[in-house]
């Protein structure tokens, strides 16, 4: 027995084509992130970042390949139970938000605790050990929303919604966390008060995929950028590399001015 095995990949994606409709949603698309990788995937509406999104959750499929074998591999494994991965890799996107905070009221801890069960809520035949309700308890804290349990979801502003679903993915203590457009609908101090908990997250061990079209929301932690352009993958590497004036106006097809404070990149239109 290997002493010392070898972790796979959080990803692996080789030569993926999807389409959507008539049209080429992702083109050839290639790429690897490495477990404890945090990565940005960053582009312009329509690049292709939300079908990237759903080809990982196993939401899209690609084009099978003229070899037969998978394009897509996650955690080393290219067949899942969808609710088997969610326990491993934990999604969180503005529709998954959306769904928790309309129609049927949802209390907060139920929201969070439902998750052991792959539901939205809690129904009659669910049993709930008390593992499950310190794992939930434990992630509420963590996220520091445990305050809001016995509010309905609907009734949260928008970032406190988004820590609540972000805890119902951790208390399956998932090795990553998908987070699509994370920041979407929040002010400017609520952004950067989320982004602090984006930080603590990845220090702790947490992988992170973070997709988004704002340059200002990737965190420090995060050392490598994916950018996508028309479905292509434009450029990949670490953000010096990626995150400059002529990647991002390319990417983003407009002059583009890049300035760094500290560990934080910033970009504005020129």
């Amino acid at each position: 027995m290997d002493a010392n095995p070898v972790t796979p990949p959080l990803l692996e994606i080789d030569n993926a084509t999807v389409l959507r409709g008539n049209c080429t949603a992702l083109d050839r698309l290639s790429l690897r992130i490495e477990a404890g990788q945090h990565t940005a995937i960053l582009g312009a509406n329509g690049s292709g970042k939300s079908t990237l999104v759903q080809l990982i959750a196993r939401q899209l499929y690609p084009l099978a390949p003229s070899d037969g074998r998978s394009p897509v591999r996650v955690f080393g494994r290219d067949r899942w139970n969808v609710a088997e991965l969610r326990g491993l890799l934990g999604i969180v996107s503005p529709a998954l938000q959306r769904d928790y905070t309309t129609d049927t009221p949802l209390e907060v801890f139920d929201a969070v605790v439902s998750s052991f069960f792959a539901a939205r809520g809690l129904w009659l035949d669910h049993e709930i050990t008390e593992a499950m309700r310190e794992r939930a308890n434990a992630a509420l804290v963590q996220l520091e929303v445990s305050h809001l349990i016995g509010r309905e979801m609907a009734s949260l502003s928008t970032g406190e919604a988004r820590r609540v679903l972000i805890a119902r993915a951790l208390a399956h203590r998932p090795r990553a966390l998908l987070l699509d457009e994370p920041c979407a609908g929040l002010d400017l101090a609520s952004r950067r008060h989320f982004l602090e908990t984006l930080r603590a997250l990845a220090r702790s061990g947490t992988t992170l995929l973070l997709v988004t079209h704002h340059v200002e929301e990737i965190i420090p932690e995060i050392e490598r950028v994916l950018l996508l352009k028309n479905g292509l993958a434009l450029r990949e590497g670490g953000k010096a590399a990626t995150l400059t004036g002529e990647a991002l106006g390319e990417a983003f097809a407009m002059p583009i001015r890049v300035t760094q404070h500290g560990d934080w990149y910033h970009a504005t239109v020129q």
